[in-house]
C-alpha cells in the first residue's frame, strides 16, 4: 500500500516514534490487546446507536477514540473524535454516516496495522 494512503489509515508519525522507542514487537502486542477488545468497543457504539442513546454513545466514542489513537489507529480515531462530539451542529445529520465509517473499516484498518508492525519488527 502506498504510504499516502497508509498515511490516511494510520498515524505514521506516532508510530514511529513509538516503535523507536519501545519497538514494533512490543507495540504490537499492544495492538493485539486493543484486537481483542475492538469487537466490544464497536458492539457497545452501536448498541447506543440502536438505543438512540446520544450520551452513552457520546462516552463510548470517546474511549474508542483514546484507545485507537494510543494504537495509532488514525482514520478511526478520527470518525471516534467526531462521533464523540454531540453538540456539533451536523452531529444529528452525520453521527450514523460516522459510526457507519467505523464499523466499516475498524478491522481492515486494524489489519493494515498488524501488517505494517510486522514489516518493522
Amino acid at each position: 500500500m502506498a504510504t499516502t494512503q497508509l498515511d490516511s489509515i494510520l498515524d505514521l508519525n506516532t508510530l514511529e516514534q513509538y516503535i523507536s522507542a519501545i519497538g514494533a514487537g512490543t507495540l504490537l502486542k499492544s495492538v493485539v490487546l486493543f484486537e481483542q477488545l475492538m469487537p466490544e468497543y464497536v458492539s457497545s457504539l452501536v448498541k447506543a446507536d440502536d438505543a438512540s442513546d446520544k450520551e452513552t454513545l457520546c462516552a463510548e466514542a470517546h474511549k474508542f477514540k483514546g484507545a485507537a489513537g494510543s494504537v495509532g489507529l488514525k482514520r478511526i480515531q478520527q470518525f471516534a473524535q467526531l462521533l464523540q462530539h454531540s453538540e456539533e451542529a451536523n452531529w444529528d445529520a452525520e453521527h450514523k454516516t460516522w459510526l457507519g465509517q467505523i464499523v466499516e473499516h475498524a478491522a481492515k484498518d486494524l489489519q493494515q496495522l498488524k501488517e505494517y508492525l510486522e514489516a518493522k519488527a
